[in-house]
């Protein structure tokens, strides 16, 4: 009896095993299907700048108050010293400034570095790079104890972003080469680096008011590490065969000088002012003229979160119908922008003031959304599709408003008013908006034919398009032994009788 029963047992166990079997099975087949793992690879992209907006974000309800709370305890032990203690009070709001800055300072020193990098080695590995600095930072920020370390950490978070932001916009724009997949992903991307700054500073707040401030970065750290983890399943670094047959993409300095590019990267800078503005000096602005509470100051922004999904959506349903009228898009939304910011100085309570941010946070998503995918085709039409530098200049547009506004806003307020600042920023928007005329011819442009497309044969549609194109040609030559595939994947080899016997390839 005892046998039979061991017997069953491990006849049951061996079913379980074998539909366990099974179904690794069909989770590698399914992962092999192109669509899926596009969709993957979105995935992981999102996380990515979610995460990296939410590091961004989150520090603002902490470090204020925990950097107020060390001069406290810097202050008592000082004891007679109280010119000191004063002189560290009136110091506190520019090393914040100085703190917040510091990210979108040295992003935008690194991201010409990094924009030609991401050309020469592909998008993924990057990504990881970036990953992985994020993941270093959010650690060290949940440790730190005093301000030089709380400046290394967040002027690292701008190294990993450099590399994680652009990497990831570029990604999307190579892995949907439709003009209308790709609006839709890049504004789903935009939707979580929308989710991300918003949500981030409640989030940040309730956990710091009840954990402390180590949760809410180690919280992030660990999602920062599932997704670098789910990353490396997905990817894996190009051969030196494959290396050696990427398409050059054209030189960063070389798309700064392109007009149209010029007039796009202008337009991403001039919108997102108002934003970067408004967050480092809209609080004490509250708190002077409407008595406003912490909790109001904290959650005033999350309702604009969705209006800006509602603009992404907008935009993209509107660009599938229309692609002829992207330029209109963004000049609507600055014009949205402009007309908005003037009219937050009237606001008068926190529930009047959702209005005009809503209004903001809207225009903003119409411009992004338009010109995002516009970046892309701009490449496709005028240089080689190969996207790291093109992005690289759009992340330098959202990095110099963000590196001006923690500083400069301060100034503006304390030289010229609250009211002036946010009327020079609405002109400056409604000025600019104009300029966006120069792209309505754009839609109307042909895809270059360079000698590289003509050799081909056919014409590539991204970076990985054009190295698995040139390396089936040299496969049946016998000179490379490495294949990617059109999600840049490696592929197992086959050899010349085999590839002949299965008929004819289709790309």
């Amino acid at each position: 009896m005892e046998s039979e029963g061991s017997a069953g047992l491990a006849k049951s166990a061996a079913l379980k095993l074998s539909e366990m079997g099974e179904r690794t099975k069909q989770l590698g087949s399914a992962m092999q299907d192109p669509n899926r793992q596009r969709k993957l690879i979105l995935v992981i992209v999102c996380v990515a700048l979610l995460l990296d907006n939410m590091l961004y974000m989150v520090i603002v309800p902490i470090i204020p108050d925990y950097l107020a709370d060390l001069e406290t305890e810097q202050a008592a032990r000082a004891h007679d010293n109280s010119s000191v203690s004063r002189a560290n009070r009136d110091n506190l709001d520019i090393q914040i400034g100085v703190l917040f800055a510091s990210k979108a300072i040295l992003q935008l020193m690194v991201n010409p570095l990094s924009g030609t990098f991401i050309d020469r080695v592909g998008y993924d590995i990057p990504l990881l790079i970036g990953l992985l600095v994020m993941f270093v930072s959010t650690c060290i920020f949940a440790f730190a104890d005093n301000y030089g370390t709380l400046f290394a950490a967040r002027s690292l978070q701008g190294l990993g972003s450099a590399f994680a932001d652009t990497s990831g916009i570029a990604m999307i724009a190579d892995r949907y080469t439709e003009e209308a997949e790709r609006s839709r992903a890049l504004g789903v991307a935009l939707a979580f680096i929308s989710f991300g700054s918003l949500v981030a500073p409640p989030f940040g707040g309730v956990l710091y008011e009840f954990a402390g401030k180590r949760v809410p970065f180690i919280v992030l750290a660990f999602v920062c590490l599932v997704d670098g983890a789910l990353l490396l399943t997905v990817i894996r670094p190009f051969s030196n065969c494959t290396r050696a047959n990427m398409p050059v993409g054209t030189p960063i300095y070389r798309l700064m000088m392109d007009p149209y590019i010029a007039v796009v990267a202008g337009a991403l800078t001039v919108c997102n002012i108002p934003l970067a503005f408004l967050e480092p000096t809209i609080s004490s602005w509250m708190e002077s003229t409407m008595n406003a509470s912490k909790w109001e100051m904290g959650l005033i922004w999350l309702p604009a979160f969705f209006p800006h999904v509602l603009g992404v959506y907008v935009t993209v349903r509107l660009a599938a119908k229309y692609p002829e009228l992207q330029w209109f898009y963004g000049a609507l939304g600055m014009v949205i922008i402009g007309a908005s910011s003037c009219t937050v100085p009237a606001c008068r309570t926190p529930g009047q003031l959702m209005f005009p941010l809503c209004g903001v946070c809207f225009g903003i998503a119409l411009v992004d959304t338009a010109l995002l995918p516009t970046l892309a085709f701009l490449v496709d039409v005028r240089h080689v599709s190969v996207y790291g530098s093109v992005y690289a200049i759009a992340d330098i547009s959202y990095s110099l408003a963000y590196a001006l506004g923690p500083v400069v806003a301060g100034q503006i307020v304390h030289n010229l008013g609250f009211v002036q600042l946010n009327l020079g920023m609405g002109l400056v928007n409604v000025l600019y908006a104009p300029a966006l005329l120069l792209l309505r011819c754009v839609c109307q442009m042909k895809k270059s034919c360079s000698e590289r497309n003509v050799l081909l044969e056919e014409e590539p549609k991204g970076l990985y398009d054009s190295i698995r194109m040139q390396e089936r040609r040299l496969r049946r030559k016998g000179l490379c032994t490495t294949t990617v595939d059109e999600n840049g994947l490696f592929e197992t080899p086959r050899s010349l009788s085999e590839e002949e016997s299965s008929g004819p390839e289709f790309i």
